[in-house]
């Protein structure tokens, strides 16, 4: 379980981006965090891996307070994708997959090996796309590399910042698709940032709407949808005063 309780992040000159967020993601869930931009969802999201560290409040995982962990330590233990996948451009495909086993010190002929698990279970074949570099690769190539990347040493949670945006209608529908078949069967603790409804209704177990740093509703998508729990709400899941 990750627990965020009574978060918050003031930055130099006052600018507040996250006031008092107190949620919890249960074990197994995909939790989306869905708001406009700058709504401090984003902030939200790497305060739990601390590449954010907050100004009050704490953040725990299983219990444990985040803050009396290594960050390295921490961020290898839990999964990260963002746009693209944010690949190191001078490594190939297949080490870019086996970073994190890398840095965990396993041997080759076992990070080759997981390399392969990996490319497999987001549908790319190693033969064909393991030695090509990120620049030879198209977008949601490239997006299937990050996620293989995060899942490489199996960690528990994964964080997912906006991970589909960059990619066309056809290919974000087909990967949104795939990731939500294959979360089915691995049930990690997902928290994916969002500004899509419906990617959000689509992928998530339930919605957090944030806006100006502040938690305005959580609850299961067709809850969310069917009775927002206020005007600015409503505006934001139907901005144009039709149905989702």
């Amino acid at each position: 379980m990750i627990e965020l309780r009574g978060v918050e992040k003031v930055y130099p000159g006052g600018h507040a981006a996250l006031r008092d967020l107190t949620l919890a993601i249960e074990r197994g869930e995909t939790l989306a965090l869905l708001g406009p931009s700058g709504s401090g969802k984003t902030t939200a999201l790497k305060v739990i891996n601390r590449l954010v560290v907050p100004s009050a409040g704490s953040v725990l995982i299983d219990g444990a307070d985040v803050s009396t962990v290594d960050p390295a330590t921490l961020r290898r233990g839990i999964g990260y994708v963002v746009q693209e996948g944010a690949l190191f451009p001078h490594r190939t495909a297949a080490e870019n997959a086996e970073t994190v086993p890398r840095l965990l010190g396993w041997p080759a002929e076992r990070r080759r090996s997981r390399a392969r698990e990996l490319f497999d279970l987001v549908g790319l074949d190693i033969e064909v796309f393991g030695a090509r570099y990120p620049a030879q690769l198209s977008g949601g190539q490239r997006q299937r590399v990050g996620l293989a990347r995060a899942l490489a040493a199996d960690p528990p949670i994964l964080l997912m910042d906006e991970p589909f945006s960059a990619l066309d209608p056809p290919n974000r529908r087909r990967l949104q698709d795939e990731f939500h078949a294959l979360q089915q069967r691995l049930k990690k603790t997902v928290v994916i940032v969002t500004h899509d409804v419906d990617e959000a209704v689509r992928l998530a177990d339930r919605i957090a709407v944030i806006a100006n740093g502040e938690l305005l509703q959580v609850g299961p998508p067709d809850r969310v949808l069917a009775e927002p729990a206020s005007d600015l709400v409503a505006r934001f899941l139907r901005p144009s005063g039709g149905d989702v």
